[in-house]
């Protein structure tokens, strides 16, 4: 039995995800907290499997919530926020930073078109961060600095794409790596992130805000930059085309997932080939294992984010279970890595 601790200051809402809840029989609500307070005390108490936290409430909010709890009594925290705004999807991302494990827009009500749907969806995400065992945080996260790194040489580089894909544990776990790269970075970064519906246009913005990069949601046909991080758009493929723009697909989903990874390293492996460097980060399941093939197949490189270092190792386990990987590495030496990779390549290519 899944036990759930529900914090929201709207009765409305706690009634609701209750009501839902109660529907699946291996899941049970053992307390609702009004605010981020009481649930850091019921935390303690009752020991759920996992918190379903509202983001602004009053005395204590659902980012110093989760930081608290993450310090002293570390759960599986899904956010549950009732708007995609950006000063609600910002705080929503810090939450992941400090913890979190994912989030989701509040569920519709009985009316709405969409509930069947953000009910199954609600149900889905609860059972599946049950089981993602969590690690003590030691203290809270603020926001770090916009920093300006200085741009390493760099003569000529022979990888012209990275290609990044990622699902749980993904937004943090981008910042973190993005923010080792300098803002004239050589080639341009295509990114496919596992997150609720809603989101993407947020997490853009607040990777924007943080990173020397510049970062925003993939256009169709438009010309890819050095420097820049395109995200994948809502509910489509992305990928590149053989004039160099990006390509936004509504192609069926591939196990399960669109946008997908898989799509994405199968796109950049057949434009680019050996020229590709693909990342595969923190994430639950297998997504981009087959599409990891056609970039090994094609010359490329694949570096994997290490066990340790993930929130839950399942999509880069699944690479390093079928000897894909060049390299596994600690998330906090990916950017070194890959700065390293390109210039390696460059001097040894200049001394011939």
């Amino acid at each position: 039995m899944i036990r759930v601790l529900i914090t929201d200051d709207s009765a409305t809402a706690r009634q609701l995800l209750s009501f839902i809840l109660s529907s699946a029989s291996d899941i049970q609500v053992v307390g609702e907290a009004v605010n981020g307070e009481e649930a850091v005390r019921m935390t303690s108490t009752l020991r759920p499997n996992l918190i379903l936290m509202d983001i602004h409430m009053p005395v204590m909010d659902g980012l110093a919530a989760t930081q608290e709890i993450m310090m002293h009594t570390p759960t599986p925290i899904v956010i549950v926020s009732a708007s995609t705004m950006v000063h609600e999807t910002e705080t929503a991302m810090l939450s992941l930073r400090a913890g979190a494990l994912t989030l989701l827009l509040k569920p519709a009500g009985p009316a709405a078109p969409d509930h069947e749907r953000s009910c199954r969806e609600l149900i889905d995400t609860v059972r599946a961060m049950s089981d993602v065992k969590v690690v003590r945080h030691h203290r809270p996260y603020s926001a770090p600095e916009r920093r300006l790194l200085k741009a390493r040489p760099v003569a000529h580089s022979p990888i012209s794409i990275c290609a990044v894909a990622t699902s749980t544990g993904g937004p943090p776990a981008l910042q973190k790596l993005f923010s080792g790269l300098p803002a004239d970075f050589s080639v341009p970064i295509l990114v496919v992130q596992h997150i609720a519906t809603g989101f993407t246009e947020g997490l853009a913005k607040w990777l924007d805000n943080s990173l020397a990069l510049t970062v925003k949601v993939a256009e169709m046909g438009e010309r890819l930059r050095p420097g820049t991080i395109y995200v994948a758009r809502e509910d489509f493929h992305l990928g590149i085309a053989r004039d160099g723009t990006a390509l936004l697909s509504k192609a069926p989903v591939i196990e399960g997932f669109r946008p997908s990874a898989t799509f994405l390293f199968r796109s950049v492996a057949e434009v680019y080939g050996n020229r590709t460097l693909a990342l595969i980060l923190t994430g639950m399941g297998h997504d981009g294992v087959e599409g990891l093939r056609d970039i090994r197949k094609a010359g490329g490189t694949i570096f994997a984010q290490d066990e340790a270092s993930c929130v839950v190792f399942g999509m880069p386990g699944a690479a390093v279970s079928e000897n894909l990987p060049d390299q596994i590495l600690p998330l906090d030496r990916m950017a070194t890595a890959i700065l390293a990779r390109m210039i390696g390549v460059a001097k040894s290519q200049s001394s011939i």
